[in-house]
């Protein structure tokens, strides 16, 4: 008669592999997320290409600032995240890394973050100052706001203000009507996001769009989808881009279609798929961007 000897306990992991994951880097999703739309103001405020050096900045500043955010997140959800199904095996949530560590690890990528900054204007200096703010305020509006999707809008939407300081110095109305429509598109995928752990926020009592929706949260994505869209095209038609931007917002709107197929039995795993394919949505807006800019 065979014997079964126990499984043993899993090999704990190295410290590296904590903050890798604590910062969600198997998961490009969040940041990709952030650096489409904040490229497209870049080349929008550049008139064009806007140079390597803001091109850096830019796009390591993105990834710095997403992984920062990561990590006051989980710092801010701990006690809230071990009763999520999916945020259970966080590093913090878990107890295989600490707070003050954690801490640690997100407060050198807020400084690396800044240090590229510091390459630019001073205004862009001066708008920074609120983006780390709002990063940090984020997570608790969630025990109190209806939306607080609108508030990680707000945070998300810091990259395309600091763009436009960068490059001429000053936030005019193009800056705020693709802040705006950039807002719309956050407050759609990340309701997405949210109807994949409705039914666990509503067990401890956390806020979410897709709660506060609730039978209208589809028809609230798809408009919140197609105002973006509209929006973005209203403010770049313009700049005379021609068929690349129009090439680039049809195939958006093609991903909002899709978008409907999935979220529309609002079941999690179709959802949680809507959520992290939506950055696709803002690479083609941006591929339009940048090739009529290019073509023009």
């Amino acid at each position: 008669m065979s014997v079964i000897a126990p499984s043993s306990p899993p090999a704990p992991r190295s410290r590296l592999a904590l903050y890798l994951d604590l910062i969600r880097f198997n998961r490009p999703a969040g940041w990709l997320v952030l650096i489409w739309p904040t490229l497209t103001a870049l080349w929008v405020a550049a008139d064009g290409f806007p140079g390597w050096h803001l091109l850096l900045v830019f796009g390591l500043g993105t990834v710095l600032m997403r992984s920062a955010g990561c990590t006051i997140n989980d710092i801010a959800d701990r006690n809230f995240d071990k009763h999520v199904k999916r945020t259970t095996a966080r590093p913090i949530t878990s107890g295989e890394l600490g707070v003050k560590e954690a801490a640690l690890v997100g407060a050198v990528l807020a400084l690396l973050a800044l240090g590229l900054v510091l390459t630019t204007r001073w205004e862009a200096v001066a708008w920074s100052v609120p983006a780390v703010l709002f990063t940090i305020l984020y997570p608790y509006t969630k025990r109190f706001f209806a939306m607080p999707q609108a508030f990680l809008g707000i945070a998300f939407n810091f990259g395309i203000v600091i763009a436009f300081a960068a490059v001429v110095g000053e936030v005019g109305s193009t800056a705020w009507v693709l802040w705006l429509a950039n807002m719309c598109m956050v407050l759609a995928y990340d309701t997405e996001y949210a109807m994949v752990d409705r039914d666990d926020d509503l067990k401890i009592g956390m806020k979410t769009s897709a709660i506060t929706l609730g039978r209208f949260d589809v028809a609230g994505v798809m408009a919140f989808f197609i105002v973006c869209l509209g929006l973005t095209a209203w403010v770049l038609q313009p700049y005379g881009l021609g068929w690349p931007l129009w090439g680039g917002l049809g195939v958006a709107a093609a991903q909002v279609v899709w978008h409907y197929t999935l979220i529309r039995s609002r079941q999690r795993p179709g959802c949680f798929t809507a959520f992290s394919k939506s950055h696709w949505m803002g690479a083609a807006l941006f591929a339009g961007v940048a090739l009529g800019f290019a073509l023009r």
